[in-house]
């Protein structure tokens, strides 16, 4: 919430100040999508930091409940085994294979100047992702995501972050996932 001094009239004195309560909107507008190449279909990927580190090739996806991390960063962070946590139930990918996970890491994910502890499940299965966030992480934030705007929004303290999203990653990881 973000606090708005507004004028008020005073009956022996003048003018007085009041607090109010004005609510941030996370919205989008046409503004929003300047810089992106429309129409498109590409996923929102981003770069957010992980364990300290900047991680590239990050898909955000509203309509997952799982964060995956696949083995390229489990290994670059220098995970170890006795670091998971065990994780029993089966995941099914993209192409409908049924996935045994490693287990479960907490990590801390740094967006903007928010951080959030996030639990990742571990696969060993390619993607040319490093890792998938998706709806827990999306609502610990607070956040909002756009595909079509290929932006992320969310509040921090009295302003909106943004996290803009990279079309041309979006398009490579799209044409490696086929080309495997």
């Amino acid at each position: 919430m973000s606090v708005a001094r507004l004028p008020t009239e005073g009956a022996d004195s003048g003018p007085k100040w009041a607090k109010m309560d004005i609510p941030l909107a996370l919205s989008f507008s046409d503004e929003d999508k300047i810089g992106t190449i429309q129409p498109h279909n590409d996923a929102l990927v981003i770069t957010f930091r992980i364990g300290g580190y900047d991680m590239k090739r990050v898909m955000v996806d509203q309509g997952s409940a799982a964060e995956i991390i696949y083995p390229d960063l489990y290994k670059g962070l220098n995970l170890r085994p006795d670091d998971l946590i065990a994780y029993d139930s089966p995941l099914v990918s993209f192409d409908g294979k049924t996935i045994i996970p490693r287990g479960q890491i907490r990590l801390p994910v740094q967006a903007g100047s928010e951080v959030v502890e996030v639990n990742f499940i571990v696969v060993d299965a390619y993607s040319p992702y490093t890792t998938i966030v998706a709806r827990t992480w999306l609502h610990a934030l607070e956040a909002v995501s756009s595909t079509l705007h290929q932006k992320m929004k969310y509040p921090s303290g009295v302003r909106i972050e943004e996290i803009v999203g990279s079309q041309s990653t979006a398009r490579q990881c799209l044409v490696a996932a086929i080309l495997h």
